[in-house]
């Protein structure tokens, strides 16, 4: 559970990251650019960290498609960005696309072993 809990603040920090760096460039604020950094940084830290108990695939999947969904809606909300048929299209494969990845892989604790 604190792995989940870690890919969770990883994903909650690269969306930040990334709206404060949108923030930075409508406002012309710099403190946005350093306050993305630490967001950015704090996301991979906290990535690496989860991956020791979730499958690097999971995870990754997790942490970039949840992130992209919740961006594309916060910059909808926040931004005044448009919403096409296209993109909601692309948000529901997104998130059926990330379902199919965890529910196609076995974790390790069920006698699966990590092959180099």
């Amino acid at each position: 559970m604190f792995y989940w809990m870690l890919l969770a603040l990883a994903i909650a920090f690269e969306i930040t990251g990334t709206l404060f760096m949108k923030w930075s460039n409508v406002n012309d604020n710099q403190l946005g650019y350093f306050l993305m950094l630490v967001m950015i940084a704090l996301s991979y830290i906290s990535l690496s960290i989860s991956i020791k108990k979730i499958a690097l695939g999971v995870a990754y999947a997790m942490w970039e498609g949840v992130g992209i969904l919740f961006i594309t809606l916060f910059s909808v909300l926040l931004f005044d960005e448009s919403v096409s048929v296209f993109k909601m299209v692309g948000l529901v494969t997104l998130v059926v696309g990330i379902a199919l990845i965890k529910c196609g892989t076995q974790s390790k604790s069920r006698g699966q072993h990590a092959r180099v």
